[in-house]
């Protein structure tokens, strides 16, 4: 990590790990393989080099296997935030919304103990889903959008809004696989991380104590550039 830098964990499945463009140094070890282009990460501190990011993705795991995984990635390094993206994996192998809720609901409340803020992303759509997969991806990410309401530590990106088609919110609008969207839909899901992440930072400089949140800034981010297992 640079000297100074703001420290990032990146903790989800495919979505995060940059799936099929890029293996993550989780999955990849030390460093990852592939067009690192391909994932949100790179993004992030492609537009602020003073960011450290650190990608703990793995492909097509759940959300209860990416909570299993909290204490070891993200705790361990002790981050000032993490960005959480799961369930999609859940969605895909018939898995109920409620399921997804109860491990989300589990690693926000981990990361408050810890203090590390959260910035939760919805889950992303993917080409082959069906009506009533698409159906219970919108209940988790409409439970996430509420959460973030009621939570001073936890900020909505609307990452599946940022990487869907402009003419079906269901579809990817760019994907090499239609199931993870390609460089550049990474790089809208890292435009809409962003915000939140720079939301929360304000939020911190501003309140010097005040729990009150900008709520200019709370509700959830659409990118406005819009364009697993599967994951």
């Amino acid at each position: 990590m640079r000297d100074g830098s703001f420290l990032i964990v990146a903790l989800g499945d495919s979505t995060t790990a940059g799936t099929p463009g890029w293996m993550s140094p989780r999955e990849f070890p030390p460093k990852g393989r592939g067009d690192d282009r391909s994932q949100y990460a790179y993004w992030l501190m492609h537009a602020h080099p003073e960011w450290t990011v650190v990608n703990q993705g793995i492909n097509g795991q759940r959300s209860d296997e990416i909570a299993a995984r909290f204490d070891a990635d993200v705790a361990a390094l002790r981050p000032s935030l993490v960005v959480i993206i799961a369930g999609v994996n859940d969605i895909y192998q018939g898995r109920p919304a409620p399921n997804v809720i109860t491990q989300l609901d589990a690693m926000y409340r981990r990361a408050a103990e810890h203090g590390i803020q959260v910035v939760a992303g919805t889950i992303l759509p993917y080409d082959t889903a069906t009506p009533e997969q698409n159906a219970r991806m919108r209940e988790v990410n409409a439970w996430i959008t509420s959460r973030a309401e009621s939570d001073p530590n936890v900020r909505v990106a609307d990452t599946r809004a940022a990487v869907a088609s402009s003419t079906d919110p269901d579809r990817l609008a760019s994907t090499p696989d239609g199931l993870h969207p390609d460089a550049d839909g990474y790089r809208r899901m890292a435009a809409a991380i962003e915000a939140q992440i720079e939301g929360h930072r304000r939020t911190q400089t501003d309140s010097h104590g005040k729990t009150q949140k900008d709520t200019g800034h709370r509700k959830t981010q659409k990118n406005t550039d819009t364009a697993e297992g599967k994951r």
